[in-house]
């Protein structure tokens, strides 16, 4: 059983395989609680050297536009106003979302 805390990339690395090793241990099984306690340091460890900043909303606006193969005149039809979707896409103006709605 992983009894040790996650302080270094090795400790992170070995908590990962032992984890894998566990994947599919059985309900009531020590495996499974030892996957249990691992994924609960590995995500601890994780979120202090590995942290996952917000996404700008201009930037996911963007690529979910370019996802949806999508212009900014399709993106006018969604807000209703031309000059509008050119200030949000230009970072002029607030994204409201009673606006969308």
């Amino acid at each position: 059983m992983y009894t040790k805390a996650i302080k270094t990339e090795q400790d992170h690395r070995k908590a990962l395989n032992r984890s894998d090793d566990n994947l599919h241990a059985e309900e009531g099984k020590p495996g499974r609680y030892e996957a249990e306690v691992l994924s609960i340091l590995i995500e601890k460890y994780e979120n202090e050297h590995y942290p996952i900043e917000m996404p700008d909303p201009l930037k996911a606006i963007k690529l979910r536009m370019e996802q949806m193969n999508m212009k900014q005149k399709d993106l006018k039809n969604i807000l209703g106003y031309n000059s509008r979707t050119s200030e949000i896409l230009n970072h002029k103006g607030k994204l409201s979302l009673n606006m969308v709605r």
